[in-house]
């Protein structure tokens, strides 16, 4: 891939920028801005080498209908307050719009097209759609990693008539995924969650060869757990998964990775209850296991203390109500604390941690956070990315 940073000469080119702004909305307000921020330093770059930006994105699944419930407007009014230079937002029918139309102000810097999704074309990755996108600009950048897994005209078609380069954002996750895929330094841990095992199979098959610890925790652990014969009472699992666990075990065998789940939990009686800590075989039918257990915790950190590289994808447990959001408390501050002082590389995705760190405020105390969901995910499948192979 060519990186944007290598162009010889940005001045006054019209940059044609794709990124992910997709934040959640709540009545037209943004509930998490990760997003916005994590491209900044892309358009201050940009900014300074006195390029015009025309932005493509999108917010939420429209379906290729106009939705005013999904308009760009409230990331343009957030980001322009955050960069303090004035954004353009184009309501336009793009059909109908041509290059001469753009840019005809002096302080026009920075336009958006209202989001690409209201076009049926973007999402059947339309190779005429994509010539008209690539009519407006004189290059084109994908910035936008997290949308890099979908064969979408703004993210595949169009780089067949642009010149074409990664954005800074873009090179930043990649080269955060390669050092826990091919670039490691070991040990090397990973610490995934989420409800399904069955979802992240591949993920684990394709890690265990190359990790030294799985730490298996949330939804997941309980699957696990049920697997070994202990009880888990009313709590989160996933039927049918036995030959999944039993094949995670037998490939462990034959690596030099460890299996860990948790040796005690924290139960509620309800979502919403208080927790007690309770050994495995005191877990009763009408629990639910909600958060790992202390001893649990100092296993974890342990493992974390002597690690070099780690990765985490999925909170240790029901976060949302705070008698149990320790366990994933004290796993981001013992990766935050071997961070601050440069013994391990770390790299956090998917949305729930995200959203965990973010509740202690920590986003910037780890090497790399991703907000790529689905593409962070498929990377580390070891699957080839459309956005990243039409870039090549």
């Amino acid at each position: 891939m060519k990186s944007i940073k290598d162009h010889e000469n940005l001045k006054f080119k019209i940059v044609l920028l794709r990124l992910d702004l997709n934040v959640p909305l709540k009545n037209g307000v943004i509930t998490d801005e990760t997003r916005i921020n994590k491209i900044i330093p892309t358009l201050d770059f940009l900014l300074k080498k006195k390029t015009k930006i025309l932005i493509v994105s999108h917010v939420g699944r429209p379906k290729g209908k106009i939705n005013k419930d999904l308009s760009l407007k409230p990331v343009c009014e957030n980001l322009e307050k955050k960069i303090k230079t004035k954004i353009k937002l184009l309501n336009e029918n793009i059909f109908k719009v041509k290059k001469d139309d753009l840019f005809k102000g002096p302080n026009d810097k920075i336009i958006f097209f209202e989001n690409i999704r209201f076009y049926t074309e973007e999402e059947k990755n339309e190779l005429s759609f994509s010539k008209h996108l690539a009519s407006f600009a004189d290059l084109y950048i994908n910035d936008a990693f997290s949308c890099s897994h979908r064969s979408h005209a703004s993210v595949c078609k169009i780089t067949e008539f642009l010149p074409s380069f990664a954005g800074l954002q873009f090179e930043a996750e990649i080269d955060a995924l390669k050092k826990v895929t091919t670039e490691i330094k070991k040990p090397i841990t990973c610490i995934i969650g989420g409800s399904k095992i069955s979802t992240k199979i591949e993920i684990i098959k394709n890690l265990i060869p190359k990790f030294n610890s799985i730490i298996f925790v949330g939804g997941m652990a309980n699957n696990i757990l049920s697997f070994k014969g202990n009880r888990i009472g009313k709590s989160i699992n996933e039927e049918n998964c036995k030959d999944v666990i039993k094949e995670i075990f037998n490939i462990s065998k034959n690596q030099i990775c460890e299996i860990i789940y948790p040796e005690d939990v924290l139960i509620g009686k309800s979502m919403d209850g208080t927790a007690a800590i309770k050994n495995l075989k005191d877990v009763t039918d009408d629990d639910f296991i909600l958060d790992v257990g202390p001893k649990t915790i100092e296993k974890i950190k342990h493992i974390i203390e002597r690690s070099k590289t780690v990765l985490w994808n999925g909170p240790a447990g029901y976060f949302e109500n705070p008698n149990f959001a320790n366990g994933s408390f004290e796993i981001a501050k013992s990766i935050i604390k071997r961070n601050k002082n440069k013994s391990i590389y770390s790299v956090v995705g998917g949305g729930d941690t995200v959203a965990v760190i973010n509740q202690l405020n920590a986003i910037n105390d780890f090497n790399f956070v991703s907000t790529a969901g689905g593409a962070f995910l498929e990377y580390l499948e070891g699957k080839e990315l459309p956005g990243i192979k039409a870039l090549n």
